[in-house]
């Protein structure tokens, strides 16, 4: 009897003696800190918004729309609204229901949106989607004359921006063109002129312009020199720089 009190009384501080312990134990977890990149829980509060993305800057002069430009207009669910215009010189056009609209220096999303909100606000159409596409590209365009392969005026687009852009839209300088070439600014009537062959041969790129609208592009004519009498190909012949008599010569035999 008094061997099984023992094993009683025993027991007893065993389980008194742990407690402490495993309390000990539990009181000893380490909580760590979030990352810096999570947001801490709070109950019952609000989670925070995201910060807003920065807008980077974007250069739209080359989207906006202008004078002379076609447009395709489609508003989503009405086929029958789908409308192909011209911006006349006050920079408007015409659309089915609301008129007159202005569109000149506006991009094709703005536009689409400017459109939307007359449909919106007319109650012709509830919750419009609208959307402006470029059909044709009139008033950004530069000329392009002189000895190149095809003459012509050519749209300022996403392409065609630079010097080079728009002399290779061109066909390229033909065969009897020089490398120099002058640029007319329908800005303000300034000429600069570009050599083009130095250009590459220096890898200064800096020379090759970026065009704005209107602008006029000359390649010049290369000087020739003209050979006749007793020669087996008499002609015309391209001087190049520093080209020497002989040089002329080889080139005839």
């Amino acid at each position: 009897m008094n061997a099984n009190r023992n094993r009683l009384f025993l027991f007893a501080v065993a389980v008194a003696l742990a407690a402490p312990v495993a309390a000990q134990s539990t009181a000893s977890v380490k909580v760590t800190s979030p990352s810096p990149n999570v947001a801490a829980y709070t109950p019952g509060a609000q989670p925070a918004a995201a910060p807003a993305a920065e807008l980077q800057p974007t250069d739209v002069r080359l989207e906006s729309l202008g004078m002379g430009d076609m447009v395709r207009i489609t508003v989503f669910r009405n086929p029958d609204l789908t409308t192909e215009a011209r911006v006349n010189e006050r920079g408007t056009i015409l659309f089915p229901m609301i008129g007159e609209v202005p569109v000149a220096g506006l991009t094709p999303s703005q536009a689409g949106a400017r459109i939307a909100e007359k449909l919106r606000t007319g109650r012709f159409v509830v919750n419009p989607e609208v959307t402006v596409a470029i059909a044709q590209v009139n008033s950004r365009q530069v000329s392009v004359l002189g000895n190149v392969n095809k003459p012509g005026r050519y749209p300022l687009d996403a392409i065609n921006v630079k010097l080079t852009d728009v002399l290779a839209t061109a066909g390229g300088v033909a065969p009897t063109g020089a490398d120099l070439v002058t640029i007319v600014s329908a800005t303000n009537g300034k000429k600069a002129d570009v050599d083009l062959a130095a250009m590459f041969r220096n890898g200064d790129l800096s020379k090759n312009v970026e065009l704005q609208p209107g602008d006029t592009i000359y390649v010049h004519r290369a000087p020739m020199v003209y050979v006749y009498g007793e020669v087996q190909k008499g002609g015309a012949y391209r001087l190049e720089p520093h080209m020497t008599v002989m040089q002329v010569r080889e080139s005839l035999f």
